[in-house]
């Protein structure tokens, strides 16, 4: 559990960043206009923080951390958001100073996306046999009922 607290609190940390990034890069160019830079924050914090948050609580529910598919998961999805974030940094931050931005861009976004992607798949398919498993329901309950003794 403690993997998925502390990718939400980097992606937050990083995705506050990227927001002051996208601020003070544009003041300094004076650049108005499109840039990927503007929903860079945006796909940090929701895609990050907020998917991890929601998984640290699926987790806590579900017991989702011990098993090797929900490392699968973790590496996979993390894999995937880095490298989307990092290509929309790079394209933002191109756009914003006046660069051209190679096509393999669009390539290295899309990789990213797909690879995202295998990652939420691993973790509904481990939801799925986790909602598949019986609960736990604790001492076993007494199949007749007990009968109260009263004192003569």
């Amino acid at each position: 559990m403690r993997k998925s607290y502390y990718a939400a609190h980097v992606y937050m940390i990083v995705g506050v960043i990227s927001g002051l990034y996208y601020r003070e890069l544009t003041k300094i160019n004076d650049f108005e206009g499109e840039t990927q830079l503007a929903v860079l924050h945006t796909h940090l914090l929701a895609l990050g923080m907020l998917v991890f948050l929601i998984v640290l609580g699926l987790d806590k529910v579900f017991g989702l951390s011990g098993t090797k598919q929900f490392t699968y998961f973790f590496w996979f999805y993390n894999t995937g958001l880095t490298i989307t974030c990092a290509s929309m940094l790079y394209r933002g931050t191109q756009t914003v100073l006046g660069n051209e931005v190679p096509e393999l861009f669009s390539l290295v976004g899309g990789i990213g996306h797909i690879v995202l992607t295998v990652g939420l798949i691993l973790l509904f398919v481990l939801l799925g046999k986790k909602l598949k498993e019986p609960a736990n329901a604790g001492p076993a309950q007494p199949t007749e009922p007990e009968q109260v003794r009263t004192a003569a």
